[in-house]
């Protein structure tokens, strides 16, 4: 059985197999970092916040993935099932600019103006 290095392997595939999406060098510490600034940022939002509950318990459960990984990209990539681990980075990206979004609308804060009556009522 042939078995590959991460060098060796990253050197060998060429591509993601996706338009656009080009094959990064290093991918699992990018994402290990990636999912860390994560937390770090989602620690700026109330702890009674369910976004930041949940986001905090979905990371922290694909940090422990990437981690548990020891630089094996195919298994971290069948672990995380997100597609090939380049999309997994970018949707780590996509949460980490989400989580800084919600600091600054402050979505934890209760609503400006009460909703009409009947506007969260819904059909059933």
């Amino acid at each position: 059985m042939l078995r590959l290095t991460r060098p060796l392997f990253q050197a060998l595939r060429s591509s993601t197999g996706l338009t656009g999406l080009a094959v990064h060098p290093d991918p699992l510490p990018a994402l290990s970092q990636t999912y860390q600034n994560t937390l770090t940022t989602l620690s700026h939002i109330p702890p009674t916040s369910v976004y930041r509950q949940a986001t905090e318990a979905l990371i922290q459960k694909k940090l422990d993935i990437v981690n548990a990984a020891n630089a094996d990209i195919a298994a971290a990539e069948k672990a995380l099932d997100e597609g090939v681990i380049e999309e997994s980075l970018l949707i780590a990206i996509d949460e980490l600019k989400l989580a800084s979004q919600m600091i600054e609308w402050k979505a934890w804060e209760p609503l400006a103006e009460k909703p009409e009556p009947g506007q969260w009522e819904y059909v059933s």
